[in-house]
C-alpha cells in the first residue's frame, strides 16, 4: 500500500474517484490553550496493488509530542480495509476521508496524525499548534 496523499484540510470529498481537497494546512493558531478546533478532515489517497489483497485494519490517531492520543477513549480509530483488485488490474486507488469535529488541543507543540496498517505505522503527518498574542497576525 502506498499512501499518495495524507493531508489535513478544511474539507475533502471523493468526486467520481477524484480526491477533492480544500484548505490543506499543517499549522493551527490559537490565542489560548486548551483550544478546540471546530472541524477539519483527514484526506487520504491510497494506491493498492495485488500484494495488498485481503483484509486489513487501518488505524488513525492524533498524538502529541509525547505520543499521547488527543482522545484516549476514541483513538486510535480503527476500521476494516478490505482490498480486492479487479481481475488483471495492476493497481487500484481509493480515497478515504475522515471528518473530525471538536478536536481539543491541550497545549502548544507539534502533534502527529499517525496512520497504521495492521498495527504498523505507515505514515505520519505533522501538525503544529502555535500560540499568538492579541493583535498578532497569524
Amino acid at each position: 500500500m502506498d499512501i499518495q496523499v495524507a493531508v489535513l484540510c478544511d474539507y475533502a470529498a471523493d468526486y467520481q474517484g477524484k480526491l477533492c481537497v480544500q484548505g490543506a494546512f499543517d499549522t493551527l493558531f490559537a490565542r489560548q490553550f486548551p483550544v478546540i478546533h471546530p472541524a477539519c478532515a483527514l484526506a487520504l489517497r491510497l494506491c493498492l496493488t495485488p500484494e495488498d489483497s485481503g483484509d486489513h485494519k487501518l488505524g488513525i490517531s492524533i498524538v502529541d509530542e509525547d505520543g499521547v492520543a488527543l482522545d484516549k477513549e476514541r483513538m486510535p480509530i480503527v476500521g476494516d480495509l478490505k482490498v480486492a483488485l479487479p481481475e488483471g488490474a495492476s493497481f487500484l486507488t481509493r480515497n478515504l476521508i475522515m471528518n473530525f469535529q471538536g478536536l481539543r488541543f491541550e497545549k502548544v507543540g507539534t502533534y502527529a496524525i499517525n496512520i497504521t496498517l495492521d498495527g504498523e505505522l505507515v505514515s505520519t503527518t505533522p501538525l503544529r499548534l502555535v500560540m499568538v498574542q492579541q493583535g498578532e497576525q497569524a
